[in-house]
């Protein structure tokens, strides 16, 4: 019996398909946040300019420069002018913060005028920080708790921030008076030992810096919009997230509206370290 062996070689080849990504037009970037720390004059304030950029890009921020922007408090008609610091930044040291008054941002670039219009609201004070392992979601790990006083017989929207020394970027809550208007509010922030993005719990020497907002209603539901597609970025499962609108309208060309807030805020501000 003659057997003959066949023996068959498969090859495979690789092909190189580039794809084209669009780029949209890029569309500026306004991060306005004009706050009045408490115990200050609050006559320094910058404003930030940038445009997007495409996805691959190597340079994430693109600085505007040579634009013009002022601030006018709409009850006086007084209007200061920025100065362009030719790195994206605009900076004053005439700003007069009043609480419960209307001011007005306008911006002059690439030939069009953006605007946006908020009022300054009242903060207030961080009444008591304290640490503790009880208020947490783990009894063994260290939290830093504080303490304010709601007003009574007003609605009221909050904006806190929590940094610890060395991280990059803050840890943002909103909060409201809804259901504990006129109370005494307590809030806490706790690290939990996560190896996948290098966290730690607190240890005795940690410090934390934190800040109590006043803020509009409007900007509440913007930042409670902001701070839920952050959340759940990395589920699969979630619904992808829309571009998120702003205050500031582009008056020249509507559908090509700016991105970011302007903000008018008076700010509490502490500091504390673990023992």
């Amino acid at each position: 019996m003659n057997m003959v062996l066949v023996i068959i070689v498969l090859t495979a080849c690789t092909d190189v398909i580039e794809v084209e990504v669009p780029e949209a037009k890029p569309k500026l970037v306004v991060e306005a946040s004009i706050d009045w720390e408490k115990g200050t004059a609050g006559n320094q304030q910058t404003i930030l300019l940038s445009t997007t950029t495409p996805y691959f890009a190597e340079n994430k921020f693109e600085p505007v420069i040579g634009a013009s922007v002022t601030l006018t408090k709409n009850n006086t008609n007084q209007t200061i002018t920025f100065t362009d610091n030719n790195d994206g930044s605009y900076s004053t040291t005439e700003f007069t913060p009043e609480l419960d008054t209307s001011y007005t941002l306008e911006i002059m670039n690439q030939n069009e005028v953006y605007t946006a219009t908020e009022t300054m609201t009242k903060g207030i004070d961080i009444t008591s920080i304290y640490q503790s392992k009880e208020g947490g979601f783990d009894d063994e790990h260290l939290e830093v708790n504080i303490s304010f006083q709601d007003p009574e017989d007003e609605t009221n929207y909050y904006l806190i921030k929590y940094l610890e020394e060395g991280d990059l970027f803050p840890v943002l809550e909103v909060d409201n008076d809804e259901f504990s208007n006129g109370n005494l509010k307590n809030d806490f922030f706790e690290k939990e030992d996560d190896e996948d993005i290098n966290q730690q719990p607190f240890v005795p020497g940690d410090k934390v810096f934190i800040s109590l907002y006043g803020i509009s209603k409007r900007y509440y539901n913007y930042m409670a919009i902001l701070i839920e597609q952050s959340e759940v970025g990395g589920d699969p499962f979630s619904a992808i997230p829309t571009t998120l609108q702003g205050n500031v309208i582009n008056n020249t060309n509507p559908k090509n509206n700016a991105l970011g807030y302007f903000r008018l805020t008076q700010v509490s501000k502490a500091t504390y370290t673990f023992n």
